[in-house]
């Protein structure tokens, strides 16, 4: 058993990207399009925001090659965070409390699985093209580990039916050493992939886990977040600011004999970054590159060097984006 790694980033269409990747100009339905062109999969995190619509997703499984694997991120009401009652169905939101704030936190159950069965639903174009890879579950930081987060991990999995749960943890409760293994046991009962992820280190955040190299499911999939401490409990500020990083070289060249290893145990491997601001490069001629993308880029060349495999037939981005 040994994978071949794909690499790509946290969304296609974020700022950075969009302003220091595409060429000046892409319309925003070819972006996409333009993208898969460069890397062989992706991870959806719109959705995290607001359920998809079966027509959008139809036009991401068109404009990508059949290879092509896209991973999506669970709307914020699966992995138990508050989201706006105004991006609710109206009828889902016709069953629910509002709080003061405008939002749905704390919903009964049997609302939630009608969520879930929305969201399922619509990604039926991507299941029917085989293009979708593991519904990404990132959990909030006020879910701990304990018997009721456990339990609700479970019933969601029965929700997911036979697509693949991907769980990244973000209170270090779930990976300290007195609870890794039996996270680790419960994970690979569920059939549930661990999401590896590299982040800022901290002994005093709760909520930065450390990064624990173990598989629980035959998938390999690590998030990099980037390494901006000061920057990510950063209150009000973006994502893009949040995760403003842009890793060096010899911090990616870290990654190579690790993800070497993994991906021989693994059956799909898969790398994603999640650093989506940008950062100065004088040597762009608009002064600036994505990051996700450029790092994506130079992890790839990094494995290829070392001899790791890594899917090919795609084009690399022209260095002048």
């Amino acid at each position: 058993m040994s994978a071949a790694l794909r690499v790509g980033t946290c969304s296609w269409a974020d700022e950075a990207l969009s302003k220091y990747f595409y060429p000046p100009g892409t319309p925003p339905r070819e972006r996409l399009r333009y993208y898969a062109e460069r890397f062989d999969t992706v991870e959806v995190d719109s959705t995290f925001y607001r359920l998809p619509s079966e027509s959008a997703v139809a036009g991401w499984a068109e404009r990508t090659p059949p290879d092509f694997v896209m991973h999506v991120k669970a709307f914020g009401l699966m992995t138990r965070h508050p989201v706006k009652a105004d991006v609710l169905p109206p009828d889902v939101r016709a069953a629910v409390a509002v709080d003061e704030r405008g939002r749905v936190d704390r919903p009964p159950r049997e609302v939630r699985a009608e969520v879930f069965r929305l969201f399922r639903g619509a990604l039926a174009p991507l299941r029917a093209e085989g293009k979708l890879g593991g519904i990404l579950f990132q959990l909030p930081p006020y879910v701990v580990h304990k018997d009721s987060s456990l339990e609700y991990l479970t019933w969601a999995r029965e929700q997911l039916g036979d697509d693949e749960l991907l769980v990244e943890f973000r209170h270090r409760s779930w990976l300290e050493e007195e609870n890794r293994a039996q996270t680790l046991s419960f994970l690979e009962s569920l059939g549930a992939t661990h999401v590896i992820v590299d982040a800022p280190r901290s002994e005093s955040a709760k909520n930065l886990v450390p990064t624990v190299l173990a598989l629980t499911s035959p998938t390999l999939y690590v998030r990099f977040h980037g390494r901006n401490l000061g920057t990510w409990n950063k209150r009000g500020g973006s994502a893009a600011e949040r995760f403003d990083y842009l890793y060096s070289e010899e911090e990616l060249a870290e990654w190579v004999d690790p993800l070497r290893e993994l991906s021989q145990q693994a059956e799909d491997a898969f790398a994603l970054f999640n650093n989506n601001a940008s950062s100065p490069d004088a040597g762009a001629p608009r002064g600036r590159v994505a990051q996700a993308a450029t790092n994506a880029m130079q992890l790839r060349m990094l494995l290829d060097g070392a001899g790791v495999p890594a899917r090919g037939g795609v084009e690399p981005a022209p260095r002048l984006l």
